[in-house]
C-alpha cells in the first residue's frame, strides 16, 4: 500500500488540473502582454520589429542556372567587354606620349639600361617616343645645378604623323626604381606638424628618425618641420617651360605652364596647415617692405613671381629648419607645406615606377611643334639607383596612356566568350533535360 500511495502522490503532483493550467496560461499571456507593452514604453528595446524585413521574412528568388541562360549570359558579358577593350585600347594608343630620360642609374627600366647601365636603344619601342639626353647628369651632387645656378635644356617634337596634342597637355616627371611604397618610408612623417602643430609626441619622433633633427655649423640641434623621409626626400628638379615653337616658326600664343590646380583640392583643404603663428604680409613696394621689428622673421623680403613683395613670420625660426629653406628652390616662404608639388609628393606611389604631375599646358600644341624645357638639375638618383625623366602627354577621359586596362576588359570578354562556346557545344552533344519548372514551388512559412 505504501508504494502505491507514493505514486498516486506522485501523479498527482505531476499532472497539473485544468485550473493549474489555465492559471499558467493566463500568467505566461499576462507576462508576455507585460513585456510587449514595456517594449513599446521603453525605446531602447532590443526587441526586432514585427515586419518581414526584421523578422527575416522576405520573400527571395533563386535562379535556376538552366543552360540557356548561362550561355546568354556569358555571351554577353564577353560580347560588352569585348566592345569596351578594343575601344579603351584605340583611344589608349592614340594618346601621343613624348619622354625623355635625362638622367639614369638603374639596371631596371623596362630592359632600356644593360647591367652596365649602358643604353640598350635597340630596345627601345618606336611608339614609346622615349629618347635618352644628355647634358643634364648631376651624378652624386644633390642640389649641384641650383648650388651653380645653372641650367639644361630638354625639347620635345610632336610627331607629324601622330596628330595634335590637345589641352590639357600634361608634363609628368617620372622616377624609375625609387620605393616609395617601403613600409617605413611611407610612414615617417608627422601629421601633427603638416597640420601646422609646434609640438611633437615621442611616436611621431620616433617615426620622423633620423630626419627629426639635424645640427647646424655651431653644433646646437635645429628641428626639420615638416620632418621624416617623405618631406624631406621631395623631388626638386625645376622645369621651366621656355618656348612652345609651332611647325610655321612661330611661337604658339597663350603656352604656358600652369603649376597650380595639380594637387588634390581635399589634401590643400584637409591635410596641411602652415605652422601655428605663420603670418605673411604683402607690401606694395621694396622700400616698404621691411623685415625688422620681433613680429617679423625674414631677413628680406621674399618677391613673388608676380612682382609682389611679402614680409613674413614663422615661429621658433631660430630653432627650426622650415620646407622653404630646406627646398628653396621649389618652395616659396608664402606658400610653405601648401605647395602643390610638395602635396603631390607626399601623396606616396604605390609602385617603384611612377609618374607626378608637374603641370599642364592648356592649349592646343600642334604637330610639329617644338616644346623647349629648362630643366634645374637637384635630385640625385645615384645612391638610389634610379632613373629620372620628363614626360609630356595628352589624355582622354581613363587618364593618360596606359593600355593594361584595354588588355584586362579583352582578357576578360575572352575567357567569358569561350565559356559560352564551350557550354554551348557541350548543350548540343550532350543535352540534359531538367524537370518542368513550373512544379517547383517554394516552401510555405
Amino acid at each position: 500500500d505504501a508504494p502505491n500511495s507514493s505514486r498516486e502522490k506522485s501523479a498527482a503532483i505531476s499532472s497539473p488540473t485544468p485550473s493549474s493550467v489555465t492559471n499558467t496560461t493566463n500568467l505566461a499571456n499576462s507576462t508576455s502582454s507585460k513585456d510587449e507593452n514595456a517594449d513599446k514604453d521603453n525605446k531602447h528595446a532590443r526587441r526586432p520589429k514585427d515586419q518581414a524585413f526584421t523578422q527575416q521574412r522576405m520573400k527571395s528568388w533563386e535562379p535556376l542556372l538552366d543552360a540557356r541562360y548561362v550561355i546568354v549570359t556569358y555571351l554577353i558579358i564577353g560580347i560588352v567587354f569585348l566592345i569596351v577593350g578594343f575601344v579603351v585600347r584605340n583611344k589608349s594608343n592614340a594618346i601621343i606620349e613624348l619622354v625623355k630620360v635625362y638622367e639614369t642609374h638603374t639596371t631596371d627600366m623596362n630592359g632600356l639600361t644593360s647591367d652596365d647601365g649602358t643604353k640598350n636603344m635597340e630596345k627601345l619601342d618606336p611608339s614609346s617616343n622615349m629618347e635618352f639626353v644628355s647634358g643634364c647628369e648631376i651624378g652624386d651632387n644633390p642640389n649641384f645645378m641650383y648650388k651653380q645656378n645653372t641650367t639644361c635644356t630638354i625639347q620635345f617634337e610632336v610627331p607629324l604623323d601622330r596628330g595634335d596634342l590637345k589641352p590639357p597637355v600634361l608634363v609628368h616627371y617620372q622616377v624609375n626604381n625609387f620605393y616609395q611604397n617601403y613600409r617605413v618610408y611611407q610612414a615617417s612623417y608627422d601629421m601633427g606638424q603638416l597640420l601646422g602643430s609646434l609640438k611633437q609626441d615621442a611616436v611621431s619622433a620616433g617615426l620622423c628618425a633620423p630626419l627629426n633633427i639635424v645640427k647646424n655649423d655651431q653644433g646646437e640641434d635645429i628641428k626639420i618641420n615638416p620632418c621624416g623621409l617623405i618631406a624631406n626626400t621631395l623631388f626638386n628638379d625645376v622645369f621651366t617651360l621656355e618656348s612652345v615653337v609651332g611647325p610655321d616658326g612661330q611661337p604658339i600664343e597663350g603656352a604656358v605652364m600652369n603649376e597650380t590646380g595639380i594637387a588634390w583640392k581635399s589634401d590643400l583643404e584637409w591635410k596641411y596647415r602652415q605652422p601655428e603663428g605663420f603670418n605673411a604680409e604683402p607690401c606694395s613696394s621694396l622700400e616698404e617692405c621691411s623685415c625688422e621689428g620681433p613680429e617679423w622673421s625674414c631677413t628680406e623680403p621674399y618677391q613673388a613671381p608676380d612682382g609682389t613683395y611679402y614680409r613674413y613670420f614663422y615661429p621658433e625660426d631660430n630653432t627650426t629648419q622650415y620646407l622653404y629653406e630646406t627646398y628653396p628652390m621649389v618652395v616659396s616662404p608664402i606658400e610653405g607645406v601648401l605647395n602643390e608639388h610638395f602635396v603631390v609628393w607626399m601623396r606616396t606611389a604605390a609602385l617603384p615606377n611612377f609618374r607626378k604631375l608637374y603641370g599642364y599646358i592648356d592649349v592646343v600644341i600642334p604637330a610639329g611643334s617644338v616644346l623647349t624645357f629648362k630643366v634645374q638639375a637637384n635630385w640625385a638618383v645615384v645612391q638610389s639607383q634610379s632613373a629620372k625623366s620628363l614626360v609630356v602627354s595628352d589624355n582622354y577621359i581613363f587618364g593618360g596612356k596606359n593600355h593594361w586596362m584595354g588588355t584586362m576588359f579583352i582578357v576578360v570578354g575572352g575567357i567569358s566568350t569561350i565559356l559560352a562556346v564551350f557550354f554551348f557545344v557541350i548543350q548540343m552533344l550532350y543535352p540534359r533535360k531538367l524537370g518542368d519548372k513550373k512544379y517547383l514551388k517554394y516552401k510555405e512559412d
